[in-house]
Order: structure tokens, then C-alpha cells, then sequence
């Protein structure tokens, strides 16, 4: 029973994470995401949408790459695999940024982004390869 809360727990703690990374760093592109219309802001370049639901789909991905991911019952272990995936995430949402973004400071954000994941990936990668 513990095992099941703590699973429970860790992916309502997950999930609120992601959401608050989600809606902080793509609230725009999820917005005309779900609105399904044409931008009408200001500047917003033909095809925005088109990339707004890419950033979108690269989202759902790390999700479905949590959802399947497979809990041993090992808090420890399970942690790290599931940040793992979570970094990922965050290191393909950030080069979608550098890819279509033109915000300096967007972009200066996201090469940190990618620099601090892959450097927690491998941290992960060790501690994972170390408990085969």
C-alpha cells in the first residue's frame, strides 16, 4: 500500500512539475494549440501554429515517455528514471526554442537548459548503469 502512494505521489509530483514548466515556458503555443485558430498577435509569423503544436506534441511526448516507463517499486530508481525522461523533455522543448524562437533571452534560457539536462542525463545515466 505504501509503494502504490508513493508511486501515486511521485506522478502527481511529476505531473505537477511539468505542468507548471509546460505553462510557463509554452503558455502562448498551447493556447493557440487548443484554440485551433490562426494567430492574431502582432508579429506571430505565418506557420506559428504549426510550431506552437510542435512544442505542444514535444511535450506530449515526454508525458507518454513518463507514462510508460516502468515503476520497479524502488523509489530510487524510479526517480531516476523518470527524470531522466523529464530531462529530455525539457532539452527538446529547448532546441524547438532555439529552432523557431527569437527571443534573446528565450534562447540564452534554453542553451542553459541544455547544458544543465545533459549534464543531470549523464548523472542519471551512471547512477542507472551502476544498479544493473
Amino acid at each position: 500500500m505504501k509503494h502504490e502512494r508513493f508511486l501515486a505521489d511521485t506522478r502527481r509530483t511529476l505531473g505537477a512539475l511539468l505542468a507548471v514548466a509546460f505553462v510557463a515556458g509554452t503558455s502562448a503555443a498551447f493556447a493557440q494549440s487548443m484554440d485551433k485558430k490562426p494567430s492574431t498577435m502582432p508579429g506571430m509569423a505565418a506557420g506559428a501554429e504549426k510550431q506552437g503544436s510542435n512544442m505542444h506534441g514535444s511535450m506530449m511526448g515526454m508525458v507518454k515517455g513518463m507514462e510508460s516507463t516502468k515503476m520497479t517499486g524502488d523509489p530510487d530508481q524510479d526517480f531516476a528514471a523518470m527524470m531522466r525522461v523529464h530531462h529530455q523533455g525539457a532539452i527538446d522543448m529547448a532546441q524547438m526554442q532555439l529552432k523557431h524562437g527569437k527571443d534573446a533571452t528565450m534562447r540564452s534560457m534554453a542553451k542553459g537548459i541544455i547544458e544543465a539536462q545533459q549534464k543531470e542525463i549523464k548523472e542519471l545515466d551512471r547512477w542507472l548503469a551502476q544498479r544493473k
